[in-house]
């Protein structure tokens, strides 16, 4: 071989090696937050209403369908109408029906594009115009041909890393629309829970109003007789249009809770909300692993969103390296062409082309080298987005595992104090029966007990909505 040729064979070497190390290695950067939580956060599960312990709870929550945490049938059936029905998570399947077909659209570009060509001319020369002198003549012209349009011969990686460029961002429009229908199913279940808790709040607020009407009526009586006090008759009064008010309040977010769930289920909802079931009956599977370990995070389709749109950066920075090198296109077509169509496909007919181009940067460097600064501060900042995702979801974790905790015990003390209440209005009204006390006391101890059975009402749905909310940060709803 000679050294001419072995130096040209050298240089393609190492153009191909030169295009092999284009785009830079990914590497899946460390989670910037602590290895796991600390055992503060760590919880055990004694039973408590509202939660259900059993084998399968042991499953990480990203593994577990949501039919089996959402033990109401009711909620289920409602669940399934919103994710059938609900036009947001509507829009995040149409994105990822649109990202799918632009990643075909780059991965087309990876293949050559042949396409058929067939032509027909036919040419009079004039006698003053033919080159032979002859009188006026007529020329036909058949062709028939498969050619090669600008096929870019990738030696720099330029096209591939588009194309993973292109992959990376569908597979995370995908990761995001699940992340959507994560996000849908704690909003119903949430929706769910505060129609629930105002509609025992509302049938609360209606049965103090009863009683209060009730004890309105007797100190009514007691005044006609003279027994009772003008003011006990008002501070009675008082109470009864307190009520009142409670039931206006509750009955407007009882109904704006039921338009919250038809949003969400994108269909009415009416028919489904017919069930006997309270918000002290709603059961949800607890007993969910926090999976002490921070790597449970990289379930959440969130973070993985975020991972694939680096990795969509880091293509992106190997697309733009790749443009600074020459780009090698190949053009060419094989065919027949022929002055007749019964000589058209004969074997003297046979024509073809080929046109290799080189194209070299040079006066538009500065350009390309901006490009690649561009890129290399896209994945700079793509990767700013991954770990602030990822510090997000482990503070959204570390939040529910202590509310849970707080929650289990407020939930305690706030029974206790409604039992309390309950035995202190008791005694205030045999007291004020026995006109050892005036009615002023009563009064107070009524309020007493109706706002910690209100309170009672609004920390157990904060307390089931917590649960939510974990499965929901774990990443849970996948399947």
């Amino acid at each position: 071989m000679s050294s001419k040729c072995l130096s040209t064979a050298l240089a393609a070497l190492l153009l191909i090696m030169a295009g092999c190390a284009v785009m830079p290695a990914y590497e899946q950067p460390e989670l910037p937050v602590e290895k796991a939580w600390s055992q503060d956060h760590a919880h055990k599960a004694p039973a408590n209403p509202g939660e259900t312990g059993t084998a399968k709870a042991q499953t990480l929550a990203a593994d577990l369908a949501w039919q089996d945490y959402f033990k109401s049938e009711t909620l289920q059936q409602i669940i399934q109408l919103a994710l059938d029905n609900n036009r947001d998570l509507r829009v995040a399947v149409l994105n990822i029906e649109q990202a799918r077909a632009a990643y075909r659209i780059q991965e087309a570009n990876t293949l050559p594009v042949v396409s058929g060509n067939a032509g027909l001319s036919r040419q009079g020369v004039a006698q003053d115009n033919s080159a032979t002198g002859r009188a006026y003549t007529s020329d036909t012209t058949m062709s028939a041909s498969l050619g090669v349009t600008a096929y870019e011969l990738d030696f720099f990686g330029r096209v591939k890393n588009m194309n993973q460029s292109a992959l990376e961002t569908f597979l995370a429009t995908e990761a995001a629309a699940l992340s959507t229908r994560i996000a849908l199913i704690g909003q119903t279940a949430d929706a769910y829970l505060s129609l629930l808790a105002d509609r025992k709040l509302l049938g609360l607020a209606k049965d103090t109003c009863q009683a209060q009407k009730e004890t309105y009526d007797v100190i009514q009586n007691q005044f006609e007789v003279g027994s009772a006090t003008q003011l006990d008759l008002s501070q009675a009064a008082t109470a009864v249009e307190s009520a009142r008010v409670s039931i206006a309040r509750y009955t407007r977010q009882l109904a704006q809770a039921e338009n919250a769930l038809t949003l969400l289920a994108g269909i009415s909802v009416k028919a489904l909300l017919n069930s006997k079931e309270t918000i002290d009956k709603i059961r949800f599977l607890d007993n969910l692993p926090a999976g002490l370990s921070s790597d449970v995070l990289l379930a959440r389709p969130d973070i993985r969103a975020a991972e694939h749109r680096l990795k969509a950066a880091n293509a992106d920075i190997g697309a733009a390296r790749a443009a600074l090198y020459p780009v090698i296109s190949l053009t060419g077509a094989l065919g027949f062409a022929s002055q007749g169509l019964t000589s058209l496909f004969n074997g003297d007919s046979l024509s073809w082309n080929l046109a290799p181009s080189l194209t070299i940067p040079i006066f538009n460097r500065q350009g390309l080298n901006a490009s690649l600064e561009a890129a290399e501060t896209g994945e700079k900042i793509a990767l700013a987005t991954y770990e602030g995702a990822v510090q997000t979801a482990f503070r959204e974790v570390a939040d529910q595992l202590d509310a849970r905790k707080t929650y289990r015990q407020q939930l305690e003390a706030q029974t206790a104090l409604v039992d309390a209440s309950h035995q202190a209005y008791t005694l205030s009204k045999a007291r004020y029966d026995n006109g050892i006390d005036n009615f002023l006391t009563v009064l107070d101890s009524q309020r007493t007990l109706f706002a910690a059975q209100q309170g009672a009402i609004t920390i157990r749905q904060a307390y089931l909505s917590n649960l939510v909310n974990l499965y929901k940060v774990l990443g849970g709803g996948q399947i």
